[in-house]
């Protein structure tokens, strides 16, 4: 038996969501059971079951430039406008 993750579109144009996980011997089957469980009810218009061992996590993102783009207080607009009102004599 073979574990296969299904992925959901709610709506034509929405991104697919991870709906669940089951368990089937093959692929006709495991797609067979994903439309039973995700589908019957008219809650997706479109489905992705993928094996488990197909999905791989990425964990590693390298920042060659060691920029930090995730700075809680944002980008540091104030001291630039500081900068350039001094340069402007309007400051």
């Amino acid at each position: 038996m073979t574990v296969w993750e299904v992925f959901r579109q709610e709506r034509k144009g929405q991104p697919f969501q991870h709906a669940g996980a089951l368990t089937a011997p093959d692929e006709r089957f495991a797609e067979e059971y994903a439309r039973e469980q995700y589908g019957r009810r008219g809650e997706s218009v479109a489905l992705w079951v993928v094996p488990r061992e197909a999905v791989h996590e990425v964990d590693e993102f390298p920042d060659e430039l060691q920029r930090n783009y995730h700075r809680v207080d944002g980008y540091p607009l104030k001291e630039k406008l500081r900068e350039a009102r001094a340069r402007a004599g309007t400051g």
